[in-house]
């Protein structure tokens, strides 16, 4: 397996531009990168940039604090759906996670799924790591794995502290087999995320991945 088939390409600065998304799908397909992740306006862009090219498509909802209500995050998932989305990278309500409202955060997630899974969609949760105890990370595991998710992300790239081996492999420990993990923030050369990698994350979510796959070049293996 090549690391690139592992990396979300990702650019979900504020201040994007739309060449800067042109520019990510160009170098998404010179490397053949799993997938883009572009905000929510971009989506559409970023089908038509990508036209013919074998990248799926990712982009988030309830970015980047998960404040928004389970009604938003249901129409936020739609329209991007729509607009050609194949990959949603959910945040999750990290006050309540933090509150311990594991009600809300059930009630939430078995909200979503049924409408995004009826489309062929897949789903990410990120649950902010950096910001949680190893207890609140052990909870979310036991609610998102038993909802059926797709992948557990560990970061937005916008909290104090991103992606860790530690929270890779806690992941790992504590979710179902099926349950993939996503590694994100912070992830700017190839030797941390081949560290990830070997903790059990299959996706890298980096805006630095030309970058990293420099630093792969020569190695066996990636």
């Amino acid at each position: 397996m090549k690391i690139n088939q592992y990396i979300d390409h990702t650019i979900l600065k504020p201040t994007v531009l739309l060449q800067e998304i042109e520019q990510c799908c160009r170098e998404a397909m010179e490397y053949q990168f799993a997938a883009v992740c572009v905000p929510p306006n971009f989506v559409r862009s970023a089908k038509q940039f990508l036209e013919g090219a074998d990248v799926k498509i990712a982009t988030v909802i309830g970015f980047p604090f998960g404040y928004s209500a389970i009604e938003a995050k249901i129409a936020e998932s739609i329209l991007a759906i729509v607009d050609g989305a194949n990959e949603l990278d959910i945040v999750a309500n990290i006050s309540a996670i933090k509150n311990g409202d594991w009600l809300y955060i059930a009630n939430e997630i078995n909200h979503l799924m049924p409408v995004i899974k009826s489309k062929g969609v897949t789903v990410k949760i990120i649950i902010e790591s950096g910001v949680l105890t190893e207890e609140e990370i052990i909870k979310c595991c036991d609610i998102y794995g038993a909802a059926g998710i797709d992948y557990l992300k560990t970061s937005t790239g916008y909290a104090e502290k991103g992606a860790t081996v530690e929270a890779v492999r806690l992941f790992r420990l504590h979710l179902p087999a099926h349950v993939q993990i996503k590694a994100s923030g912070g992830i700017r050369n190839y030797a941390f995320a081949r560290e990830l990698i070997d903790a059990g994350a299959t996706r890298l979510g980096c805006s630095a991945s030309v970058a990293i796959m420099k630093g792969a070049e020569g190695e066996s293996g990636y």
